[in-house]
């Protein structure tokens, strides 16, 4: 049987790091699972509550864009933070953001268009473009400029599209306004397409968060209830387009996708007024960034990237190791921490650096810093 150049894509390793810890916790052990940004929590109690009440009606297709009472709330989410007046008809309910991407990287670019992200960067972007026949563009990135690509890469790596993230994965940095501003001057001169990647707002810490939208209406702007809302396993997510792209991007959704889970659509609904306990993860989330940072410095590492929002640290080991494969492999096999190579997000310069998410119950932070810092001493 014949097999497709697009499906020859590097595996996910953040993925096998997890079925590795999955396979040594078959044996008995006790594995702090710091590889994969996943909030401990689940959804909201009172919105899966709400979901329950309503399992009895018919749940079937929705429409290809998502349920109007949906969207409308996402719009009103706009307003509510950051002061945006959006069009519900702008915005496309989606299988999670990664069908948002899929839909944006379908209704923008041609095939062989050059896609450019910053290294490191989430992989799946990488992974995706290839698989449609797209080019993605690694761009370096710097501590200096907060591992985020910078306006004049636009025009030296000759791009159709660009990708950014803020607050990023793997490193937790965020563009302010200014920079945003910058980003999407630069993608219009250039006739650019930009697409920002906003799935980990409301997970913020020291620095104001700052959506596309408040500077630029000519912008593809993916979002998720997997993060903030804690829904990862329901997958859902929403994008918002331009006014002139809706009906293009509402085809392909009703081709590809047909529609996102309507009990996802219901319960993502519901979510936004569970702000309660939402709030409280973010608490729990801030009290675990500060023993993580506490603890990664204690145990010898002491170049971080700047967690601005997020989960994650992003930390370099190359003190102690430059493989940060066979690295991550023995935490997991002498310290019982899970962990995600850096090579997942950087090719080029991955090695030395190991991501560590903190979106674990406080216990198992705390455990994990431990373990860290008797694994190390003993190394």
């Amino acid at each position: 049987m014949r097999n497709s150049t697009r499906g020859a894509v590097d595996p996910f390793i953040v993925m096998d790091v997890m079925e590795a810890a999955r396979a040594a916790e078959a044996t008995g052990r006790h594995i702090i699972h710091m590889e994969v940004g996943q909030p401990g929590t689940g959804a909201a109690k009172s919105a899966r509550a709400k979901l329950a009440t309503e399992l009895d009606d018919p749940l079937g297709y929705t429409v290809g864009l998502g349920l109007p009472a949906l969207r409308a709330r996402i719009a009103q989410h706009y307003r509510d933070w950051y002061d945006v007046d959006l069009d519900p008809a702008r915005v496309v309910v989606t299988s999670g953001a990664s069908g948002a991407f899929v839909l944006a990287f379908s209704a923008l670019f041609d095939n062989d268009a050059r896609v450019g992200l910053g290294l490191p960067g989430y992989p799946s972007y990488r992974q995706i473009l290839k698989a449609m026949g797209l080019t993605a563009i690694g761009i370096p990135t710097t501590a200096q400029t907060r591992f985020q690509p910078q306006p004049d890469d636009i025009a030296a790596h000759d791009l159709d599209g660009l990708i950014v993230a803020s607050p990023a994965n793997p490193t937790g940095t965020m563009l302010d306004r200014p920079a945003m501003q910058d980003l999407a001057s630069a993608c219009q001169n250039q006739n650019t397409a930009l697409i920002s990647d906003e799935i980990y707002h409301g997970l913020t810490y020291d620095r104001a968060q700052v959506s596309a939208l408040q500077v630029t209406d000519d912008v593809y702007v993916v979002n998720s209830f997997s993060k903030y809302f804690a829904m990862t396993g329901w997958r859902v997510g929403w994008m918002v387009v331009p006014a002139d792209h809706t009906r293009q991007v509402e085809r392909l959704a009703q081709n590809m996708f047909i529609c996102a889970p309507h009990a996802s659509q219901r319960l993502a609904l519901h979510s936004f007024d569970a702000q309660d306990e939402l709030q409280a993860n973010i608490a729990t989330y801030t009290a675990n960034r500060a023993k993580v940072l506490e603890g990664l410095t204690a145990a010898g590492f002491t170049t971080l990237a700047p967690p601005d929002g997020a989960f994650y640290v992003y930390a370099d080991v190359s003190a102690h190791s430059d493989d940060s494969l066979n690295f991550a492999r023995e935490l997991l096999d002498n310290a019982g921490i899970a962990a995600t190579p850096g090579l997942d997000f950087d090719p080029h310069k991955g090695h030395r650096w190991l991501r560590f998410s903190y979106a674990g119950t406080q216990a198992d932070m705390a455990e994990g810093m431990d373990r860290l810092k008797r694994f190390m001493d003993a190394r």
